[in-house]
């Protein structure tokens, strides 16, 4: 470092789920100044995308291998790379801005490290934001966000230059031109909003009648995984679960697959707050964001408040489509004016002056720090085994080697017992508990 300007960026990702290394890599794409070669990482966990997922998300990286904390960290220092994106949940971000600056200490040089969110950034927007505080680029998918971003940094006496704002990256596809046959509806479903069963059993209810009164439409349920499978989110009741025995009607199917080409065929996209609202409004594909169980912020259908999209069930049955608001839609970074080719260019130049910073960069510095939050940064670092000054702890996964045969079993064994007990014993439990 810095790499020849001949050469392709070394770029890697760092990633904790299915959605977020499809954030990740495709922002990796979207933000670099020229040609890279993409190592991806898979932090190991409970969300570790299945081969199916990442096939499913189809971007493709020239390495790939699932790694614990210890042992990208260990990669880090050991395979020296341009830029790093941190494509992970807020706490795994600080753990990882703690250990890389720890082993990155005595270089002259170091990468760029850009992290970010996936989607809509509607639920604990200071406590995510102040754990990706270290960051060169801080990305933020829209003009509002960026504006949020900053009054928080600021707020709380943090440097606010590191937020840059950019575009979710895998918006795009040919603009809706309507004329599908048949007329097709797809319901885009999350894998935790709502969380309850009857809240979920409703809307599922709600779509077979829709199907039933419109036996001309094609009617599609776009689920987010297959069972066994996690995600961003934990689900606990998968809509392919609440459907068996109801007697689907012959126009509505479950669909897997890629969203966007689901998109490619939706005349009326719904959901609940689905960030595919922002990817069909995108496309100028008319989008419902449902109401019928209240405007909240549980839900996350309140981020859609002024966007001329919010319909329930009973209007949509009676023909209603929305129209979306366009200055609300400009605030989104979601207008199909041209603007999003460009969207990327200011984090673009900014990752190409860094990476030519006479002298190098200075260390990473994060908010959090044992002075400014004793009492909660050591947690945050120990739940990915790294100690207050983000060294490895004793016992964590050794990093000196790959698993061999009996460590892979085990612990394919042990993931499964764990998504045994989130999707089956846990809700049990619960459900007994309120009795």
């Amino acid at each position: 470092m810095p790499a020849s300007a001949n050469k392709p960026l070394r770029v890697a990702v760092l990633a904790d789920s299915d959605t977020r290394w499809k954030w990740g890599t495709l922002t990796a794409k979207r933000i670099a100044p020229r040609d890279i070669r993409l190592d991806g990482f898979l932090l190991r966990g409970r969300a570790t995308p299945t081969a199916r997922q990442l096939g499913e998300v189809g971007v493709r990286a020239d390495s790939l291998r699932e790694v614990t904390a210890a042992e990208f960290l260990r990669a880090m220092d050991e395979e020296p790379c341009d830029v790093l994106v941190l494509a992970l949940v807020g706490g795994g971000v600080q753990a990882m801005l703690h250990g890389l600056r720890r082993v990155w200490q005595d270089r002259p040089r170091r990468p760029v490290v850009v992290t970010g969110y996936v989607g809509v950034v509607y639920e604990k927007l200071t406590d995510g934001l102040l754990l990706r505080h270290g960051a060169d680029l801080v990305l933020a998918n829209s003009r509002q966000d960026a504006e949020r971003f900053r009054a928080v940094y600021e707020g709380v006496g943090a440097g606010a230059d590191a937020v840059t704002e950019v575009a979710l990256p895998f918006l795009g596809g040919a603009p809706h031109t309507g004329g599908h046959a048949p007329y097709t509806v797809v319901f885009a479903a999350q894998p935790s909003v709502p969380d309850t069963r009857a809240d979920r059993t409703y809307l599922l209810n709600r779509l077979v009648e829709h199907a039933r009164r419109h036996p001309e439409r094609e009617v599609l349920l776009k689920l987010r995984s297959r069972p066994g499978e996690h995600t961003t989110h934990i689900e606990e009741l998968p809509y392919q679960k609440l459907a068996r025995g109801l007697g689907l009607p012959a126009n509505l199917r479950l669909v897997h697959g890629h969203m966007g080409e689901v998109l490619d065929r939706t005349d009326l996209l719904v959901t609940v707050s689905s960030t595919a609202a922002l990817e069909a409004l995108h496309r100028r594909i008319p989008t419902a964001v449902l109401t019928d169980l209240g405007i909240r912020e549980a839900l996350g259908n309140h981020h859609f408040v002024g966007s001329g999209c919010l319909a329930s069930w009973d209007q949509l049955d009676a023909g209603h489509l929305p129209a979306p608001d366009e200055t609300w839609l400009a605030r989104q970074g979601v207008t199909a004016d041209g603007t999003y080719e460009t969207a990327f260019d200011t984090a673009r130049a900014r990752i190409a002056a860094l990476l030519d910073e006479p002298g190098g960069l200075p260390p990473l510095t994060p908010y959090y720090t044992p002075v400014t939050a004793p009492g909660y940064l050591p947690g945050v670092l120990a739940r990915h085994h790294l100690g207050p000054d983000g060294t490895p702890l004793p016992g964590a996964p050794a990093a000196d080697r790959q698993p061999g045969p009996v460590r892979r079993i085990v612990r394919r064994t042990a993931r499964g017992a764990y998504r045994h007990g989130v999707q089956r014993v846990a809700p049990a439990i619960r459900r007994m508990g309120e009795l």
